[in-house]
């Protein structure tokens, strides 16, 4: 299955500038392959660092639980309207490589353990065969809190 940033933004609440995923290449019940294209008109790059554009681990690491909450919103059906998903642990984190304006990041996030509030998901995030990130996290499925109405 492959989705377009149209369908992404169907399944997932996140937006520009936060949107870390371009495209889905391919999903299964237990793994997805999407990626992120690196623009040097990201707004992160102004400051991180100046004269030398490097995208921050910390976002190399939502891009892949974006992904991870892509595969479970799209499997369990998932309303973003009513429900998040929220990044809740990370372990055995570890970069590799700079990401740099250019790169094509490859996501490819396995599900280790799904449950009904729960995902244990691993991901690898590689600019071409080179792997630049990697790490085990954990995500939590809650409903959304009603929007509390403005009093006039």
């Amino acid at each position: 299955m492959e989705l377009d940033v149209t369908a992404i933004e169907a399944l997932i609440p996140h937006r520009y500038p936060f949107l870390m995923i371009d495209r889905v290449d391919s999903m299964t019940e237990d793994r997805i392959i999407a990626r992120k294209m690196v623009t040097r008109n990201e707004p992160f790059f102004d400051g991180h660092y100046p004269g030398f554009p490097v995208m921050p681990g910390v976002l190399q690491i939502e891009a892949m639980a974006q992904a991870g909450a892509l595969m479970a919103c799209y499997q369990m059906k998932i309303d973003p309207n009513n429900t998040a998903i929220l990044l809740m642990g990370v372990d055995k984190v570890r970069f590799r490589r700079a990401v740099v304006p250019g790169d094509h990041l490859t996501l490819d996030v396995t599900a280790l353990r799904k449950g009904s509030t729960v995902w244990k998901l691993k991901g690898q995030a590689r600019v071409g065969d080179e792997i630049a990130a990697e790490a085990e996290f954990i995500a939590a499925i809650q409903p959304r809190k009603p929007k509390v109405a403005e009093s006039e």
